[in-house]
């Protein structure tokens, strides 16, 4: 006589697992690769399109359903779709080894690929390849760190790779021009100036002092900041060019 497999057994695969303890108890559902932080940042809203089964599970792997009393003891609730919301929002993405080790390999290239972008050599003024930034985060230690997207960790990278690696590595200077009244300009020249690392060119016109200079990125607020509070509105502060490198003069 054949084994049947038990009623509340599911068997799932390519799976991604959102787990959630609660009361003691384990809580997993089974999720599309990808779809759950599209859920979490209100791209996706369609629970059928990130959900494999809309059905709650103590394990996924097995296939073990959650029973209807466990859900109302942790939950207060018996109503699958408001504990899967919960578990969503709430429950921690279950990642396998390969899946992780791709994730960190790819992040890892996404924030050198964006310091490469930003970053230049000071003696030459020119971008690094990716591979060579890379090799420095290797030498300096830098662990990318998987629950931050990488914008957020190209500051940190840099500050490493400029403390703990043997390369040479600079913010590319940012070219902006500031328009003010001339005015404003006489009074505010001597501030604005300490902002630059090296002024293009500065002119008078009718009744408008203009300065065109290179400036390191984090002098931005601190001219922003300036021409708001002396400006009253009347001050301007354009970014000419974002990264300025050797070949972009």
């Amino acid at each position: 006589m054949p084994i049947q497999q038990p009623s509340n057994q599911i068997k799932l695969t390519n799976v991604s697992v959102v787990r959630l303890k609660k009361g003691g108890k384990r809580f997993e559902i089974a999720c599309y690769k990808n779809k759950v932080q599209e859920w979490r940042n209100g791209v996706e809203t369609n629970l059928d399109d990130v959900l494999q089964i809309s059905n709650v599970f103590t394990n996924v792997s097995k296939g073990e359903v959650a029973k209807s009393n466990d859900l109302q003891k942790a939950f207060g609730t018996s109503s699958v779709g408001d504990v899967v919301k919960e578990i969503l929002k709430k429950g921690e993405v279950q990642v396998g080894e390969k899946e992780r080790e791709h994730d960190l390999t790819a992040l890892r290239k996404e924030i050198a690929t964006l310091v490469a972008e930003k970053c230049v050599d000071p003696a030459t003024q020119r971008p690094y390849p990716v591979g060579m930034i890379e090799k420095a985060m290797t030498e300096a230690g830098v662990s990318v760190k998987v629950g931050k997207n990488a914008k957020s960790q190209v500051a940190e990278t840099l500050r490493l790779i400029q403390a703990g690696s043997k390369l040479p590595i600079q913010r590319a200077r940012m070219r902006v021009r500031v328009v003010v009244p001339s005015i404003d300009g006489e009074r505010l020249e001597p501030q604005i100036e300490t902002s630059a690392e090296r002024v293009e060119r500065a002119e008078k016109r009718d009744d408008i002092w203009e300065i065109v200079m290179l400036i390191d990125p984090t002098q931005f607020k601190v001219l922003n900041d300036l021409l708001l509070k002396e400006c009253k509105g009347k001050g301007r502060l354009e970014t000419l060019t974002l990264a300025v490198t050797a070949d972009s003069h």
